[in-house]
């Protein structure tokens, strides 16, 4: 879905056509663009019954519940109005919050926010716009961020010994991942009806660098989630095998008797260093030396992109300083040749008047 960044009713007005009600004003502001939309409260009452029936739960926050003898007096009360407006509003900011994301994704709450339908289904590529497809492009990075999110979580599962848990993130971030995919594959095809359509060649070009970043990332989130997945089966062994020695761990005292305190005070997961460890982030925090790995190498070849835009960027600059210098240089040339025509003019008219000096 198109990345709403925020949802505002924030007026009403009463229309007499096909007979007197009063519609809300929407205004929804994306990434790049922002538009309204203007929706009766029966329209909303539709779309609840909508999100209840499609997804098999009604959404996360109820409706502004009908006043008694409506009719007679929500068109003309100021208070019911606003009261209704603010809860309408509330309505909408709910699902858009909501952790689960099957309420916002469907196809009766987009058509209801009016989301253009270039960005409804995955295939039509072909009705993209420029701004459309700046727009879908964000939405792309923000469900890549997603996917990292997914498998931190599925790696803080892990560690705990929540297997069934993990399992389920790790699907859950390669659903994700797929979808992505899939989406790049419009982008793309966007890119190419808005070449025909006629797109400058360097606005192509940026943005067929972008689809081709959000390629690589995708194909480095694939690795990191089929590492995860093999450390998800290399933890789920030992329950299988053991079960109880995962179930009863050693107390503190047998471990020290066993391994010395030295051993037990070492860290369970990682060593950084004796003398002075690094600081541990939101990121790194939940992963094991094969996810840090995994990021490291992620981050990597992210600097190594910017690295090669740097790179590009330095030799356009080069190439203008050096047409620049070339620029002078003849410059320069044209001004000693004007400098010369000078000096020989001059002499001329110092000649010109010793001559009339002469006749007079």
């Amino acid at each position: 879905m198109t990345a709403i960044q925020a949802v505002f009713i924030r007026g009403y007005e009463e229309r007499s056509s096909p007979k007197p009600h009063t519609v809300y004003r929407i205004d929804i502001q994306a990434n790049v663009r922002s538009w309204q939309m203007w929706r009766r409260y029966s329209e909303f009452d539709d779309l609840h019954t909508d999100l209840s029936r499609s997804t098999g739960s009604p959404p996360p926050c109820v409706l502004p519940p009908k006043h008694k003898f409506a009719i007679l007096r929500s068109h003309s009360d100021i208070k019911i109005l606003d009261e209704r407006r603010v809860g309408l509003e509330t309505y909408l900011r709910a699902i858009l919050s909501a952790k689960e994301d099957k309420w916002r994704e469907s196809f009766a709450f987009k058509q209801f926010l009016g989301i253009p339908v270039g960005k409804q289904q995955a295939g039509e590529a072909s009705q993209l716009t420029s701004a459309s497809w700046l727009d879908e492009h964000l939405e792309l990075q923000s469900r890549l961020r997603d996917v990292w999110a997914e498998i931190n979580k599925r790696d803080a599962l892990s560690d705990r010994g929540d297997i069934g848990a993990s399992h389920k993130s790790n699907v859950a971030a390669k659903s994700k991942l797929a979808g992505v995919l899939a989406r790049i594959g419009v982008l793309g095809k966007g890119l190419q009806e808005l070449g025909v359509a006629g797109m400058s060649e360097g606005e192509l070009q940026r943005r067929t660098d972008m689809v081709a970043r959000l390629q690589d990332d995708c194909e480095k989130l694939s690795r990191v989630v089929t590492i995860a997945r093999q450390t998800s089966a290399r933890a789920a062994a030992p329950l299988s095998s053991g079960g109880s020695l995962a179930l009863n761990p050693a107390s503190q005292s047998d471990r020290e008797a066993l391994l010395g305190s030295s051993h037990a005070a070492k860290p369970a997961r990682r060593v950084f260093g004796a003398s002075s460890p690094p600081k541990e982030t939101e990121m790194t925090r939940p992963l094991d030396n094969v996810g840090l790995v995994g990021l490291q190498q992620v981050q990597i070849q992210q600097q190594d992109n910017q690295l090669s835009q740097l790179t590009t960027i330095l030799q356009r600059q080069r190439q203008l300083g050096e047409a620049i210098g070339s620029e002078i240089a003849y410059q320069i040339e044209m001004l000693d040749d004007l400098s010369n025509e000078v000096d020989r003019v001059g002499g001329k008219l110092t000649t010109t008047n010793r001559q009339l000096n002469r006749l007079s």
